[in-house]
């Protein structure tokens, strides 16, 4: 299992602190956000958990995204997010021209978070074929990439969230993902 706490982040951009009318950037801000998150995330600590491990993934990376995609559900109608393009706390893309997946569960179940999860492992898996010679951690920063847009849309390291929504989409997640693990929460 990739440890979450080696994985390298510059945190989220002045666009995405701006969601929160934050006065600062970077892990800070993403650490303000999962913060703002947790109490909503703790009704899906379990769940998490189960899938996590049911794939080999620490679980604070589900939480990341979590956080970021939905704010652990505070952002959502009737469990849609996206203008009604993306379903549930991990915001599966159900368009025609996007992800084209088929909703899979309540919002908020452990079947959706599974079904995000898989998605996520196929990405990681489609990076690391794509970029061999990068770490396991890079390639968990690219697979969160893909995640948001597509693995086509990874062409480098060193620009992983040149096309990803707010360009900090990997970064923002991982420094989420490391405020879960390093407050204990998994």
């Amino acid at each position: 299992m990739i440890d979450i706490m080696r994985v390298e982040t510059t945190g989220a951009s002045r666009v995405t602190a701006q969601q929160d009318r934050l006065n600062c950037t970077g892990v800070p801000a993403s650490h303000k956000m999962a913060e703002t998150d947790e109490e909503r995330m703790k009704a899906y600590k379990g769940k998490i958990q189960r899938v996590a491990n049911s794939f080999q993934i620490d679980p604070a990376i589900i939480a990341g995204i979590i956080s970021r995609e939905s704010r652990a559900g505070n952002t959502l109608e009737k469990g849609w997010g996206d203008y009604g393009k993306a379903w549930g706390l991990m915001q599966v893309d159900v368009t025609p021209d996007g992800g084209r997946h088929t909703p899979k569960g309540e919002w908020n179940s452990e079947e959706h978070i599974t079904q995000g999860t898989e998605i996520l492992v196929y990405f990681i898996d489609r990076i690391a074929r794509k970029f061999p010679n990068w770490t396991k951690e890079q390639q968990l920063k690219g697979g969160l990439a893909a995640y948001n847009m597509g693995d086509g849309n990874v062409h480098s390291y060193e620009k992983v969230d040149e096309n990803t929504t707010g360009r900090d989409y990997s970064n923002d997640v991982v420094a989420r993902a490391q405020w879960y693990k390093k407050r204990g929460f998994f």
